[in-house]
This record gives structure tokens, sequence and C-alpha cells, in this order.
């Protein structure tokens, strides 16, 4: 068999694998519809309000959301009790009865590494918006669901049900799928937690552009302004350097322009993100990535900027 072959060999055992194209457009529906399902709201906004209640300090909150990392700490950690629980699964497809203390190892490694996914997860989740949000709390049932199959799995394994704790194992395997998929909606359908200022530097025109006078530019206060077709945060100090960051936010794209000025830096008005105006370097809040920062210059009153 040549290697073209084998390759449409390989297609076509993907095609008896993979769903259909019309069923997976009803998962997406289904999914959809969970967005703007309204009735998920009241306990929405009640545990939204429990996430931000818990007794954390600001630091305590970006360690967990991975301001230190460059990215959202959650996808990260997740990996840990996937890969356990799929390597359980593995496991226990061989056969021998020597071999169910690997799958329940296994398994206890991934529920301990859970907590801590699941905390940054709820971290996250608070700061997000409401079709998000909504996507997000059943994420978050499927994987509880999940979880609660696989502390019965390994209570039976340790009474020495070895078969019952196959099935419950797989049955967490399934339910952590789900939210798999649902995860995988959230992060890359609805752009949660993602950079939403990553393409700014190719989407905005070379070159310097004019702002217009640096009379007409209030001191102190965020204005918007526009670099080609991208819209700008501008202020301008006492002092009359003038500062300027893309408006929006890398968090949620929320308005800076319309967010409070304190101690040189700006702050969201959607999430409470902050960034500093001299770099646009993300110093709080649940964003993870820095803000675009353009180079300004100043020339008889007018105010011109390129991105740096």
């Amino acid at each position: 068999m040549s290697y073209s072959q084998k390759l449409l060999a390989c297609a076509g055992a993907l095609r008896t694998v993979l769903p259909h194209p019309e069923r997976q457009g009803r998962v997406l529906a289904a999914i959809e519809k969970t967005e703007h399902d309204t009735r998920l709201d009241p306990p929405l906004q009640g545990m939204q309000r429990a996430v931000h209640a818990l007794p954390l300090s600001e630091e305590d909150r970006d360690l967990l959301h991975g301001h230190w990392l460059g990215h959202p700490l959650h996808p990260a950690l997740v990996q840990i009790p996937l890969g356990t629980w799929f390597s359980a699964a593995l496991l226990d497809l061989i056969p021998g009865k020597r071999r169910h203390y690997a799958p329940a190892l296994l398994i206890a490694t991934g529920l301990g590494a859970a907590v801590p996914a699941a905390v940054t997860g709820w971290i996250d989740w608070a700061e997000l918006r409401k079709p998000q949000m909504r996507v997000g709390l059943v994420h978050a049932l499927a994987n509880t669901v999940a979880i609660s199959f696989y502390v019965s799995s390994l209570g039976a394994r340790l009474r020495g049900r070895a078969l019952r704790g196959r099935l419950l194992g797989y049955a967490g395997l399934t339910a952590v799928s789900v939210g798999g998929v649902l995860g995988g909606h959230l992060a890359y359908r609805q752009a949660s937690s993602v950079n939403h200022a990553e393409d700014i530097s190719v989407r905005t025109e070379p070159g310097w552009h004019s702002l217009g006078a640096t009379a007409d530019l209030p001191v102190g206060k965020a204005v918007r302004r526009a670099v080609g077709d991208m819209p700008v945060v501008v202020v301008r100090e006492s002092g009359g350097a003038v500062h300027v960051l893309a408006d929006r936010c890398s968090h949620m794209a929320g308005p800076l322009s319309q967010g409070e000025i304190v101690d040189g830096c700006v702050r969201c008005p959607w999430h409470g993100s902050v960034f500093r105006l001299t770099d646009g370097r993300n110093v709080a809040g649940p964003a993870t990535s820095p803000q675009p920062v353009f180079e300004t210059r100043q020339s008889e009153g007018q105010v011109e900027a390129r991105l740096a």
C-alpha cells in the first residue's frame, strides 16, 4: 500500500469515528442554546457574588488568574486530572488482577489535582460575560459530576470491587469529556480569557497618525481617539506628556477610555484590570496580557501616535 493510500485509509477511518456534520450541528446548537438560556442567570449571580466574597487579596486573585504566567493558569492545571484519568482508563483495559492499583493511584492523583484546577476556573469564571458564564456553569457541573464518579470509583476499587470501579471510572471519563467540549467552546468559540488585544499589531496601520491638538486633551482624564481605524485611549499628564494605549482591554475588550486614571495607570471599567500608561504593563486585575502601547510625539501643538 502506497503512502497516499495509507493516508486515504486513515481519513476513512476518522470519518467513521467522528460525528456526522448534522450531529455536529445539533451539538453546537445545544451549546449555543445554553449561552442564551436566561434561566441560568439567578444562580449565576449568587455564585458570582460568592466567588467575589472569597477571602482573597488582589495579589492572590492575580496569582490564580495566571497574571505571573502571562496567560490563564486554569488551562494548564486541568491537564493533570485529564491526563491521569485518561491513563487510568487505558490501564483498566489491560487484563490482570495486579494492575488495579495503578489506575486507583492515577484516579487519586487526578482528584487531588482537580482542586486547584477548579479554584482557578471559578476565579476566572466570575469575571466573564453572561453568555460565557452560562456555558461555564454547565462546564463546571459536568466536571463536578465527573469528580463524583471518580470518587465513587476510587472507593469501589479500595473495597476490592474492581468491575464497579472500572465502570464508574468510564462514567467519570464520559462526564469530564463533556466538560472538556464545553470548555473548548468557552475558550475558542466564545473567546473567554484570551488576549482580546492580540491582533492590534496586525490591524494598526503603520506610520504616524494625528490625534488632534494637544490643547483638546484634558489633563489627567482618559479620552478616546483613533489611530487610523484603531480606537485608542489617550491620557495627557500635567507635565505635558501624552500616553496612548489600545482602547480595547486585553481581558474582555472593555473600553479603557471610560476607565479611571489612578497613579499613572488606567483601570478598566468592566472588570478592574489595571494597566500602566507608560508601557501598557498589566499591573493588577484579571487581565493576564499587557496592553499594546503607542509612541507619541508633539509638534506645533499637535499630537501624533504610532504603534510602538
